[in-house]
């Protein structure tokens, strides 16, 4: 079980992957720069379209600043393309705009969730996101 993290930030990737340690999680956590790598790494997971357990992600945390394609792009990517469209997509952003927002939501985000400022608000944040879409959350497989 995994979860793909989609963030171009250096200092970001590094307190995320801080944070899940720090709490203890076992999940392994597999980072992308920028849209066309988050693109590029579900479609190598795919081998004849056949899915196996634990191919996917159980979720996408996915930024919407990224070069080369933006998270807006590759959200819409991955919920029109039908053998990734079931990954839950939560967009990981310091984007606070309403307009923002709505439009992620339109694009087929699952959840929408401004970063914290702070570590320890980090660790909270973490620990909500994960607790949900992995343990409260029913995720059609």
């Amino acid at each position: 079980m995994y979860i793909l993290v989609a963030e171009d930030d250096f200092d970001d990737r590094f307190l995320l992957e801080t944070a899940f340690a720090e709490k203890g999680y076992r999940e392994e956590l597999a980072f992308v720069e920028n849209g066309v790598e988050l693109l590029d790494y579900l479609k190598s997971k795919l081998s004849s379209d056949e899915l196996h357990e634990n191919t996917l992600p159980r979720f996408i945390l996915l930024d919407l600043n990224m070069p080369k394609k933006d998270g807006r792009e590759a959200l819409r990517e991955i919920k029109e393309d039908a053998r990734f469209k079931k990954i839950p997509v939560i967009v990981f952003t310091t984007n606070k705009n309403e307009n923002e927002i709505k439009r992620c939501y339109e694009l087929g985000a699952n959840t929408y969730v401004v970063k914290p400022v702070g570590f320890e608000s980090l660790l909270n944040t973490v620990e909500d996101i994960r607790a949900y879409w992995l343990n409260t959350a029913q995720v059609a497989g």
